[in-house]
């Protein structure tokens, strides 16, 4: 799929995040690449032969009390291997997109990794 049509369905999928969590979107940038870079992987704890469907990069909300300036957060989303784990089904990226969006957020409101399997789990995403 082009990337205009992959960037169609974040928007749609990224609206799908529970509405308690959407606004906290407005303060991050969520940025489309094809595929992810090994720094993307490392960063991520990855190993080279593991997918990685998005990538948060900034400072949680947790660790901002004494920050007088920083950059943006960004929220990468990874588009081949999103497509590649679904099918290159439209409705089915847009629920991995709602799902991936909603993690890497999690980790942007300084929700640690082993909270955010356990909510996963709670609503059936695992």
């Amino acid at each position: 799929m082009d990337r205009s049509a992959f960037e169609q369905i974040v928007a749609e999928g990224s609206a799908r995040i529970p509405v308690a969590f959407r606004g906290y979107l407005r303060e991050i940038v969520l940025v489309v690449e094809r595929e992810p870079t090994k720094a993307h992987q490392r960063s991520a704890g990855l190993a080279s032969d593991e997918e990685l469907f998005g990538l948060y990069e900034g400072t949680p909300r947790t660790e901002r009390a004494y920050l007088t300036y920083r950059l943006p957060d960004t929220i990468t989303l990874f588009q081949g291997p999103i497509e590649r784990a679904c099918g290159g089904d439209p409705e089915v990226i847009k629920e991995e997109i709602a799902r991936t969006v909603w993690h890497e957020l999690a980790h942007a409101l300084g929700v640690q990794e082993e909270r955010i399997d356990q909510l996963e789990a709670d609503r059936g995403w695992t």
